[in-house]
C-alpha cells in the first residue's frame, strides 16, 4: 500500500523506521490507552515481526520532515475484514493527521482492495471514539470491564466499524 495525502505519505514500514516508531510507541502518554510504553528493543522486535513481517501496519510519514509520525494498524482478521488502529507522535496530536491518514486508508481499502468491513476498538471513549465516528464508523458494542488500562484498572472496550456499502453511500461511490 502506498497512499499520498496533502501532508502525509502512507507506506509500508522499513527497518530504518525503528527510531521514529520508538518515538511513538515509547511514549507513555501515547500508549496510555493501550499498554505500557515500549522500550527500544521491543519496538524493533514489533517492527520486524508484525509491521514488516506480517504487514500488519502502515507508516504515516510527514511529507516535510520525512519522519514517521504515525503508526496505522491495518491487519486482516479474516478475508475482507480488517482491524484498524492508530498511534501518532504527541507533537502531531490535535492537528488532523490521524483523520487524514485513516480516511485515506479506509478509502483505499474499500475502493481499491474490495474490503468488506473495517473495525476498530478502543478504551478511549472520547478522542478515539470521536475519530471513529468522524471516519463514518458505527458503534458495534461495548464489552464492559473487559480489559485493563495501562494503570491496571478494569475498563470498557468500545467497538466501531464501517461496512463497504456504508462507505459507498457516505462517499457517493458507485457500488
Amino acid at each position: 500500500m502506498y497512499i499520498e495525502t496533502p501532508r502525509l505519505i502512507i507506506r509500508n514500514f522499513t527497518p530504518e523506521d525503528a527510531a521514529d516508531l520508538y518515538g511513538i510507541l515509547g511514549d507513555e502518554m501515547v500508549m496510555a490507552n493501550c499498554e505500557a510504553a515500549y522500550d527500544y528493543e521491543k519496538t524493533v522486535q514489533f517492527l520486524m515481526d508484525f509491521c514488516i513481517g506480517r504487514g500488519g501496519a502502515m507508516a504515516a510519514v510527514h511529507r516535510e520532515s520525512e519522519k514517521v509520525v504515525g503508526y496505522i494498524l491495518f491487519s486482516a482478521l479474516e478475508e475482507g475484514v480488517y482491524e484498524m488502529g492508530w498511534f501518532f507522535s504527541r507533537n502531531h496530536w490535535r492537528k488532523g493527521f490521524a483523520f487524514e491518514s485513516c480516511k485515506a486508508v479506509i478509502d483505499y481499502a474499500f475502493a481499491e482492495m474490495g474490503v468488506h468491513k473495517i473495525f476498530a476498538e478502543t478504551l478511549d471513549c472520547v478522542k478515539s471514539v470521536g475519530l471513529m465516528r468522524k471516519l463514518g464508523m458505527q458503534p458495534e458494542g461495548i464489552q464492559r470491564s473487559q480489559t485493563r488500562d495501562s494503570h491496571g484498572n478494569w475498563v470498557d472496550l468500545y467497538f466501531y466499524g464501517i461496512l463497504e456499502e456504508e462507505w459507498r453511500m457516505r462517499n457517493g461511490a458507485p457500488g
